[in-house]
């Protein structure tokens, strides 16, 4: 059975549209001093967040026979969902291929914009499974903190000095083989524009210590002074080293650290007394069926995501996005039923160069079924940027959000345009405001 949402059969009372019709509004600008760059603090990562991908694996676990392996639909559905997380963040992401025991893998790249490219820092955790079960905290752990923090990287603007990379590698479980195969095949000149690799694999074990690799020194006091800074002693971890995908960069002479909370081995006495818990296996659910969102202790979990943002932070030297330019246009323009295109321009004068690869076009529309209308943005130069879709089931109000446009390769200076159409009969509305933050 068919069941269709009927439609509105009159617009909304109140939308005084008569005098609107001419349909584009005349351009107005607003442009405040944009303040000097600040040197960045890195943010607060939101457990919640992170717990909330950690949901959202073990939901794609569940739906895939139990478990995110290498060569089994559970792992390629989690690379598909992180790498929509990053396309909408406004990254730059590669799905990379390789084979391995007649399966095929992939990893997953996704690079920042901006920041010196002869400099790059990258951070990464393997995103597969064992066979034996949904992988939660060996490593979806590692994984969601990585996310999380490089979509903090894009709520912030992050304007780094280094260029930033994050890595997502496959078959991990079967001997780091993605990572071997990313890095085999970087050239050695790109090899070379590396100044660190930072790993985390397994940092929200259960019964938790708080291991920092004992690799670069910069690096590794880069985490240390983190830990110390908020009361948490650390040890040089040993359990795994070598045995994570840090040991495919650190074999060709890449700067590395990372980050572990314990896997098999038991909780000596000494750090009970030190850390809590019990004296038993760090992780009791290592390489199991258990390994689930159970398995998961949250103070853990959300100290070693705040320390991965302080190292990407720290360590890429980078600066928030300053407040921005703003331009802004608020006249009304009325959008015809069913109609032709309408646009209001907003003049974007004293942006030096293009613009950027976050540009944040706010959009205000009231309409009394907003699934009728196609909204664009429009570049000077005439290139289209489709910001939302028609979609004849959203029969919601309004369309009131901020959406984020790739748009670094146009020019800044210039007219852009909010392009509105509404494509269906029966419902109307206009354009209240339309603004661009630089």
């Amino acid at each position: 059975m068919n069941l269709s949402v009927p439609r509105r059969a009159t617009a909304v009372a109140g939308l005084a549209l008569a005098g609107l019709l001419a349909g584009v509004a005349p351009a107005a600008t607003a442009q405040p001093q944009a303040a000097p760059a600040a040197a960045a603090a890195a943010p607060d990562i939101p457990l919640a967040n992170v717990k909330q991908h950690l949901t959202d694996l073990q939901s794609i676990a569940n739906a895939n026979g139990g478990n995110r392996a290498h060569g089994r639909t559970g792992y390629k559905a989690s690379v598909d969902f992180v790498k929509a997380k990053l396309d909408a963040a406004g990254f730059t992401t590669a799905v990379q291929q390789f084979t391995y025991n007649g399966t095929t893998g992939y990893n997953l790249i996704a690079d920042w914009p901006g920041g010196d490219p002869n400099q790059v820092l990258m951070a990464g955790a393997h995103l597969d499974s064992v066979s034996s079960g949904a992988g939660i905290n060996d490593n979806g752990s590692g994984s969601a903190a990585v996310l999380e923090t490089a979509l903090a990287v894009s709520r912030a603007g992050l304007q780094p000095a280094k260029h930033l990379r994050f890595g997502w590698w496959g078959a991990e479980e079967l001997g780091l083989v993605g990572s071997k195969y990313y890095v085999g095949q970087l050239p050695s000149t790109e090899r070379a524009k590396f100044s660190g690799y930072l790993n985390f694999d397994m940092i929200g074990s259960p019964n938790p210590g708080y291991f920092v690799y004992d690799d670069d020194p910069t690096i590794e006091q880069t985490f240390k002074s983190y830990f110390a800074g908020i009361g948490v002693p650390t040890e040089i971890e040993t359990e795994g080293d070598g045995r994570s995908d840090h040991a495919s960069f650190k074999n060709v002479g890449i700067p590395v650290g990372g980050l572990f909370t314990g896997a098999s081995r038991v909780k000596t006495s000494a750090q009970v007394q030190k850390w809590g818990g019990t004296a038993t296996a760090f992780d009791r659910c290592y390489h199991s069926s258990c390994d689930t969102t159970a398995n998961i202790n949250d103070t853990a979990l959300d100290r070693n995501s705040d320390a991965v943002a302080h190292a990407i932070w720290s360590l890429s030297a980078g600066t928030t996005t300053p407040p921005g330019k703003v331009f802004e246009n608020t006249a009304d323009v009325a959008i015809p039923d069913n109609g032709a295109a309408v646009t209001s321009t907003v003049d974007v004068t004293g942006v030096t160069g293009n613009a950027p690869a976050t540009l944040k076009v706010g959009v205000d529309i009231v309409h009394t079924w907003r699934g009728d209308v196609v909204v664009d943005l429009v570049a000077p130069d005439g290139s289209v940027y489709n910001l939302k879709p028609f979609s004849s089931s959203d029969s919601a109000d309004n369309v009131q959000t901020t959406y984020t446009v790739n748009a670094s390769s146009e020019v800044a200076n210039g007219a852009w345009k909010l392009r509105a159409q509404d494509k269906a009969a029966q419902d109307t509305g206009y354009i209240n405001s339309f603004k661009l933050t630089f």
